[in-house]
């Protein structure tokens, strides 16, 4: 069993299909078949099965599966810590962040950063913070930048807080709010708690929720075209959006790097940790 073994019980799991795991291994269905014949040859066991939902792993399978994954992220280590013994700053990067924070603020900050340190190779995952910090907790990503109420057991820094606002086509006033159709996006249950507790301290009814949208981009275009109104964190709107924004009396947002501090012993993970840090707090040259 090698690197490649590895690899195609991890991504076997991952899609549940034969096809699509061929396809991110770039290798032709039958010869993933082949190579998942030859394992359980190895073996002497079934290690899949092929359901109607998909494909399930046999307990022999699941065994082989955790060690497949063990020994994936045991590899990954040896060659960061590798790449990280030269006195060069290189190596890659494994870098996990809210949705929003990619968004809005990710790509200047690479851009600075890959200016100073053009060695290093990034490795970006994107999602809700409850899934980012999931790939923290599994050691997928070395960093985390999450967003909102966090319980987390590591080393953490506060990045940035911004206000919630209320944002409309055309002037408005928030007493008006629950008269009017609300525009709702999918998000983390830290804000929509957020959304929801403000609303049931300014008012006795709950909104009228017009539609349900899948992110806050096409929430915004929604509003500019005065569908409705909608509250959103303030990192969502941009200098060219053609949008009324009114901050509203609720908690802050906040954004934070999350870490483990084992992990900084990497000179990349270092680098980028105290540049994101200074980034948002620049020291004082007075």
């Amino acid at each position: 069993m090698n690197e490649q073994d590895w690899s195609l019980l991890h991504i076997l799991n991952e899609e549940k299909n034969i096809t699509r795991a061929a396809q991110r291994l770039y290798i032709s269905q039958p010869a993933l078949t082949y190579r998942l014949n030859h394992l359980e040859k190895e073996f002497g066991t079934k290690l899949v099965l092929r359901e109607k939902k998909g494909l399930e792993f046999t307990p022999e399978g699941e065994h082989l599966l955790q060690y497949a994954k063990k020994m994936i992220h045991e590899l990954q280590k040896t060659k960061d810590e590798v790449l990280n013994m030269g006195e060069h700053i290189n190596g890659n990067l494994r870098l996990g962040t809210s949705g929003h924070f990619a968004l809005y603020r990710l790509p200047d900050i690479l851009k600075d950063f890959l200016r100073q340190y053009s060695q290093v190779q990034l490795n970006v995952h994107t999602g809700l913070s409850s899934e980012i910090m999931s790939l923290m907790e599994q050691s997928e990503v070395h960093l985390g930048i999450v967003r909102g109420e966090i319980l987390w057991q590591g080393k953490k820094h506060l990045l940035s807080e911004e206000n919630l606002c209320v944002i409309s086509k055309e002037p408005l006033q928030l007493k008006e709010l629950v008269r009017l159709p609300m525009i709702s996006y999918t998000t983390d249950i830290s804000l929509k708690h957020t959304i929801d507790s403000w609303w049931k301290q300014e008012f006795n009814q709950p909104p009228f929720v017009m539609m349900q949208v899948d992110r806050i981009e096409t929430c915004k275009e929604m509003v500019k075209n005065g569908l409705g109104f909608a509250i959103i964190p303030r990192i969502g709107l941009r200098a060219s959006d053609p949008l009324y924004a009114q901050d509203i009396n609720a908690k802050s947002r906040k954004t934070w790097l999350i870490y483990d501090e084992r992990a900084l012993k990497l000179s990349v993970v270092q680098v980028f940790a105290d540049f994101i840090r200074s980034y948002f707090h620049p020291p004082d040259d007075s």
